[in-house]
């Protein structure tokens, strides 16, 4: 784990594994919640982690270049569930990668449970952690210039669910009719980092 200065009141933590940095996150928003880490903002990525607002930066840059992780913790938030069609352009190819038939591609993907590892891309976009590694996807050779919002795709180890029409490179297995973002919604955003998601699949 390496801290690294980004301006006078924040660090950049990285570290080696998405898993590292969900576990980093979670140790972070604890402390701050039990009065012992005082932060304006906990940031989470793929393999950082950054924090805004500090007081102190070089301390605790010190104190984290020295701790061990704690493992990541059962999540503490209710489990979201999205039901999802499993007809996505791209399901046929997925199927082909992992060696499965398309209907197979729906039961594993439903009967994993999910994770959001962080937020990013476009508001409401979570990148889902919970597939094993063996079921990673490369992104498509050429992108699309639209995906419809409430496409489900993978790409590398991540599952997300677009909250709007935008271009993408994601292999699409499926649809559904989630709202991801709402502004008259409090929070705007279904998803956050540390929600447990599970995907529900019904009749096309």
């Amino acid at each position: 784990m390496r801290a690294l200065p980004v301006g006078a009141r924040a660090l950049l933590v990285e570290v080696s594994t998405d898993e590292e940095a969900q576990a980093l996150h979670a140790d972070l928003l604890r402390r701050r919640a039990e009065g012992s880490l005082s932060v304006r903002e906990i940031v989470p990525a793929a393999r950082t982690v950054l924090l805004d607002g500090l007081d102190d930066p070089s301390r605790l840059a010190a104190q984290l270049s020295a701790a061990r992780l704690p493992p990541v913790p059962p999540p503490e938030k209710d489990v979201v569930e999205i039901a999802v069609r499993y007809d996505g352009p791209d399901l046929a190819d997925v199927a082909d990668h992992w060696g499965v038939s398309p209907d197979e591609v729906a039961r594993i993907h439903a009967a994993a449970g999910f994770r959001v590892a962080f937020c990013g891309f476009a508001p409401g976009f979570g990148y889902l952690t919970g597939l094993p590694a063996h079921y990673g996807v490369p992104r498509r050779a050429t992108p699309r210039t639209t995906v419809p919002a409430g496409s489900v795709g993978l790409a590398g180890p991540y599952t997300g669910v677009y909250p709007r029409s935008s271009p993408g490179g994601w292999q699409l297995i499926g649809t559904t009719d989630a709202v991801l973002w709402d502004h008259a919604r409090v929070p705007a955003a279904l998803l956050s980092p540390g929600t447990p998601v599970r995907f529900v699949p019904v009749d096309s």
